[in-house]
């Protein structure tokens, strides 16, 4: 074989395994573009906020594709063109020295930085339209806690919250949600991406973030700043009704809990008194008295130990809720695409049935048994929450008294 022969091989092999990566590159690309089963992407805006958003990144990657394209071709035909020969001499065949080009040298300088101007114009102005509060925006606390988030709404602007609830946040479709975003413990994240970007929560600070959907549906979010072992798993949802069910949830989220009222109930009752009620509150419960007391269906902001590390859940409508857990478990067995569960002033677990909604009791049960085989969680430090060592007798009546706080 001749030398020419020798190097011809070798060169044609490496040419064969470059086009199959970067044919496996493409490939990988492409699947990364594709929508289905993937709720968090920010490429499917439902909402003014995250249109905004969409608006300017579609015009500045479409550019920066280009740029890219033109660029790298201008180096494959440069490399290409003007690559050395295997006739090339040494000293003979060089190409010719020069120092640069002014000309090009403006060129290449002035033509990014008019493109980077031009961003930054339209980049400013949708920083300042992104902060247009609209006079009839809707106030919601949000906190972020290891590993679940708390929505705390204000309709009376007293400075008390009306409702406290978790996981999931309901608004009305076609408003403007003003969130105010905190953290109780360490710095965490709020993003929901169909519907604006993130934003962080930080212990200490307040940060505000507009959000507002444009039709009714269930828009997943994810925390996105580490926070500790459970960080992947604190999940969070918003589900925006018509204006009519918003009410009627209100309604139903000021209105005390049901009272338990058969044995089943009243035993796991009795027992949330005994081993939930010193970190999670159902409104009304007194664990000192034999029944509800008469504060009625406020929620206290303050309830449960003083120290961060003993914070939980509201619970009062938890079946009203479509997730547990940081939403990490589906509080229904049959979410129905969101349906569940049914919003009205007055759910009942009848009601509730009827729409093909039935309690997930297979999650919830596990949970009650132990916590941290369920969700990777600190207990020991009172980071989430312990295994109660609960038998299956006070399993099954738990579910019972949890199962109607509709």
């Amino acid at each position: 074989m001749t030398r020419q022969g020798e190097m011809s091989y070798p060169r044609h092999k490496r040419n064969r395994w470059l086009a199959l990566g970067l044919g496996g590159l493409v490939l990988l690309l492409i699947t990364a573009c594709s929508n289905s089963g993937r709720p968090l992407t920010t490429l499917d805006p439902q909402g003014p906020e995250s249109t905004k958003i969409q608006d300017l990144a579609g015009p500045v990657f479409i550019v920066a594709g280009v740029i890219f394209i033109c660029v790298e071709f201008g180096v494959l035909f440069i490399v290409s063109r003007f690559r050395r020969r295997n006739t090339d001499v040494d000293g003979v065949d060089e190409p010719e020295q020069v120092h640069g080009n002014f000309r090009l040298e403006i060129v290449w300088t002035l033509i990014p930085t008019l493109i980077l101007c031009g961003i930054a114009v339209f980049t400013a102005q949708t920083i300042f339209a992104l902060e247009e509060v609209q006079e009839d925006a809707l106030p919601v606390e949000v906190i972020g806690q290891q590993w679940w988030w708390e929505f705390r709404y204000d309709f009376d602007d007293d400075g008390e919250p009306d409702i406290i609830s978790a996981n999931q946040l309901v608004i009305p479709a076609g408003r403007q949600i003003d969130l105010s975003i905190r953290s109780n413990d360490v710095i965490h994240s709020f993003w929901i991406p169909a519907l604006n970007g993130k934003k962080d929560a930080v212990p200490g600070r307040t940060h505000s973030l507009l959000i507002q959907a444009n039709e009714p549906g269930v828009y997943e979010g994810q925390c996105t700043e580490f926070c500790g072992i459970s960080h992947g798993y604190m999940q969070m949802q918003v589900r925006a009704v018509p204006a009519a069910e918003f009410e009627a949830w209100k309604q139903n989220q000021l209105a005390p809990p049901v009272e338990p009222t058969s044995s089943a109930e009243l035993a796991g009752y009795e027992i949330f008194k005994a081993q939930c009620a010193r970190c999670h509150q159902v409104n009304g419960i007194d664990t000192e008295a034999e029944g509800y007391s008469n504060t009625g269906p406020t929620p206290d902001p303050d309830y449960g130990a003083d120290q961060v590390a003993n914070n939980a859940p509201n619970l009062t409508h938890l079946m009203s809720r479509s997730t547990f857990a940081g939403s990490m478990f589906d509080l229904y067995a049959d979410t129905g695409d969101g349906v569940c569960p049914v919003v009205s002033d007055s759910p009942t677990a009848e009601e509730q049935h009827s729409a093909g909604c039935t309690p997930n009791l297979v999650d919830l049960e596990s949970w009650l048994r132990d916590p941290p085989a369920m969700k990777p969680m600190a207990p020991d430090g009172n980071r989430g929450m312990p295994n109660l060592g609960l038998s299956e007798e006070q399993v099954s009546a738990l579910i019972a008294y949890l199962t109607i706080l509709e």
